[in-house]
């Protein structure tokens, strides 16, 4: 039971930050972190993410079916948790939320670039995004577990985004630094002032030499 608060302290505290940085709305969103190999605390249905107490989350299992008669259930997004969790077994936190520019490139064909500056390098590296599914739905599931192991960034289109990393704090962060990246370019596009991207020699350098973190091995 300490370990359970302990982890639900730490989400309550993400998404408290998400809610005071404009990267959560509503009861718009998701929120999850790893409890073992095969479970996971993921936030309840209906929970709104600005105001969550340690009894809104619920502990599961990788594979179990949603029973949708119980009101005591998990959010309907498990099969985008899960499918995370089931392909990369390093990754130990999920946030899926919907901030306004991330969403906003979600809903156009616009390309984010991660070269354009330090944290985008660091943090994003490399960004997917997936067609539209329903929300909740198998073949939502299907579509991220395809992405999976190409980026911990992905755009799902007509909806928001889904960031997943080794703790909750990278995965924060990368949220933000994702929300930032999609700002820059939305309103590089307004004021006719183009980003000047870094080539991909000095992102390589970067990444093996500055001394954060090694470049991921993506899957093609």
């Amino acid at each position: 039971m300490d370990n359970y608060d302990a982890l639900a302290s730490d989400l309550i505290k993400t998404t408290k930050y998400m809610f005071e940085n404009k990267l959560a709305w509503g009861n718009s969103g998701n929120i999850s972190a790893r409890t073992s190999e095969d479970h996971f605390l993921i936030t309840k249905s209906g929970t709104y993410l600005g105001e969550l107490t340690p009894e809104d989350f619920i502990e599961w299992e990788i594979g179990k079916e949603i029973d949708r008669s119980q009101k005591d259930r998990p959010s309907k997004e498990v099969p985008m948790h899960q499918a995370i969790y089931e392909r990369r077994p390093e990754i130990n936190a999920v946030i899926h939320a919907s901030p306004l520019y991330s969403t906003l490139a979600a809903c156009t064909t616009m390309d984010i670039a991660a070269n354009s500056f330090i944290e985008g390098m660091y943090y994003l590296e490399r960004i997917e995004r997936i067609p539209y599914a329903h929300p909740g739905s198998k073949k939502l599931g299907e579509l991220v577990y395809e992405k999976a192991n190409k980026t911990n960034i992905i755009l799902l289109e007509n909806h928001g985004v889904l960031v997943y990393d080794t703790s909750l704090q990278e995965a924060k962060m990368a949220l933000h630094t994702l929300e930032f990246a999609c700002e820059m370019v939305i309103l590089s596009k307004k004021s006719g002032l183009p980003i000047q991207n870094l080539p991909e020699h000095i992102v390589h350098d970067f990444l093996h030499h500055a001394g954060y973190k090694p470049k991921r091995n993506w899957e093609k």
